[in-house]
């Protein structure tokens, strides 16, 4: 195949790049990483059923309960996110996500010994950085373990973990929170313990049981684009990591950047943009944390891509200087905003309007919340893999259907005046709102070469965490604690799915090109010829 005719290919036929079927120890593999992600989902969104014990005893706004649920942690989940992602890509995957899984159980136990906002915060950005390992890992130890053709449904699988992890948070959290509580009177609990700080040491402390049989696993191989078996550690990969991690921790990323010609100015004219940009917000709302964070968080993604562009010329050709890569990404972050706000205020809501205490909710929203997201999932990997056999944007369409459909059902939900009406509705939205994941990851993954798997599951994070998570919770609890009406304040997201369906329709135009070209783009750019 040449460089400058991707389409002209001689008669010698292609090996698949992996496995040509999926055995039974892929899908024993694949039950582990459903647990891991699991985990970390029950983890991470506890935070929803015990945000209003949370506030009440720390004195919080819902502006800084949506920094807590998402700023805090997703800003760093992406910036150290990205040199996983790559570590990922470079080094033993099931040692990785083994090691960021006894971080972020710890950090979830130190939780619970929070006294203060910034304690609880600093805790979240730990749990941040531990779990920012698992899906990249995830992603690549799934796509070398899965055949093509089954990898949107394995991948869907493994979302639906997540889904799984996020019903199961709100009745564990709300009944281990609740329990604790009337069990013990006020001021007479062991160690003046709460019932929230309880049920953060209750979730986290299993993880690092789980990291020990993640450990277990044997790495599976790595391949090149036709199938080649690659080196699963890549020579120099502490090296690279450290490169990696120097491109995105201030002040390392100006020393980073000068390493290259015009590198040190294009950093500085970044960080004077964005600090503006940051203080503008600051004195508009009053959130220090919130803009410093963020603007932490997108100087570093800048400053890595920045370093990308030398350290890595294929890979930085393919997801970013062709542009339906960066703008897929967004699109996507877009489409998950309606999932995120639902996800934090939908138990608070109800508290709040219909007098229920967390125990009772927790199920009532969980329980049927988690069996339609997890049916959800695995319908859209299914759906966006036979869609994708008949049309390059199959894919794509899927993750359209999941920013839609769920418009409608919000508006529904959160003008309801009864809780049964409410609580109907709660599971359609947690169903369509699912079924995007297998199809967003590997249309992604359709866009570059299988050695960048890896930094595409770090990279469709950051879009799903600078938009849908940092922005969305924190946004919706601004406008709530601006008006007053947390309604309000959901509703104003409802913006978000509508430019992720133009943003993607934009990218399905262009997708087969982009598919069709980039091993051409790929070698032009210095990427090795599998085989040579």
């Amino acid at each position: 195949m040449s460089a400058q005719d991707p389409a002209s290919q001689d008669s010698t036929p292609l090996r698949a790049a992996g496995p040509e079927r999926a055995g039974r120890y892929a899908w024993y593999v694949l039950g582990i990483m459903v647990l891991v992600y699991a985990c970390s989902l029950i983890d991470r969104q506890i935070l929803s059923i015990l945000a209003e014990d949370i506030k009440g005893d720390l004195g919080l706004t819902d502006a800084q309960l949506g920094y807590l649920f998402g700023t805090a942690f997703a800003i760093f989940y992406t910036v150290f996110g990205i040199p996983l992602g790559r570590l990922a890509d470079n080094w033993v995957r099931t040692r990785l996500m083994a090691a960021g899984l006894g971080l972020w159980s710890a950090m979830t136990m130190l939780s619970g010994l929070a006294s203060s906002f910034p304690q609880l915060a600093a805790a979240r950005i730990g749990v941040g950085v531990g779990e920012a390992s698992a899906s990249p890992a995830a992603y690549s130890i799934l796509g070398s373990t899965f055949p093509k053709n089954r990898r949107a449904l394995a991948i869907a699988i493994y979302s639906a973990g997540s889904y799984f992890g996020t019903g199961i948070s709100l009745p564990l959290g709300g009944w281990l929170s609740d329990s604790w509580n009337n069990a013990h009177g006020a001021g007479a609990a062991p160690f003046a313990l709460h019932g929230w700080q309880v049920a953060f040491l209750a979730v986290g402390a299993p993880g690092v049981l789980l990291a020990l049989w993640v450990l277990s696993l044997r790495e599976p191989g790595r391949f090149a684009a036709d199938g080649t078996p690659q080196p699963v550690v890549r020579p120099g990969v502490w090296r690279l990591f450290l490169a990696d991690l120097m491109s995105i921790l201030p002040p390392f990323t100006l020393i980073s950047a000068a390493r290259f010609k015009g590198g040190l100015i294009r950093n500085l004219v970044a960080l004077g943009l964005i600090a503006a940009a940051a203080a503008l917000l600051i004195r508009l709302t009053g959130d220090v944390g919130q803009w410093v964070t963020y603007g932490f968080g997108l100087y570093a993604i800048v400053s890595w891509v920045q370093t990308l562009r030398h350290l890595d010329p294929p890979a930085y050709e393919l997801m970013w200087k062709r542009r339906v890569f960066p703008w897929c990404v967004f699109g996507l972050g877009c489409a998950g905003m309606t999932w995120n706000v639902s996800l934090l205020w939908a138990s608070p809501y109800a508290i709040r309007t219909f007098g229920v205490s967390a125990s009772e909710i927790g199920p009532l929203i969980g329980l049927p919340g988690a069996v339609a997201a997890v049916v959800g999932s695995i319908f859209g990997g299914f759906l966006a893999d036979r869609w994708r056999q008949r049309d390059h944007r199959g894919r794509l369409f899927v993750c359209m259907i999941a920013a839609a459909v769920p418009i409608p059902l919000v508006l529904f939900m959160f003008t309801r005046q009864d809780l049964q009406s409410y609580l109907l509705v709660a599971p359609l939205i947690y169903f369509f709102a699912s079924t995007i994941v297998g199809g967003a990851v590997t249309a992604l993954q359709d866009l570059v070469l299988p050695r960048m798997y890896g930094t595409v599951g770090a990279l469709y994070l950051v879009g799903n965490t600078m938009v849908a998570i940092s922005l969305g919770p924190y946004v919706s609890g601004k406008v709530s604690t601006v008006t007053g009406s947390l309604q309000t304040g959901v509703f104003a997201m409802l913006i978000a799915p509508v430019i992720a369906l133009i943003v993607l329709w934009q990218v399905g135009r262009r997708i087969a090109a982009v598919e069709q070209q980039k091993t051409a783009w790929a070698v032009a750019a210095g990427e090795q010829p599998a085989g040579s």
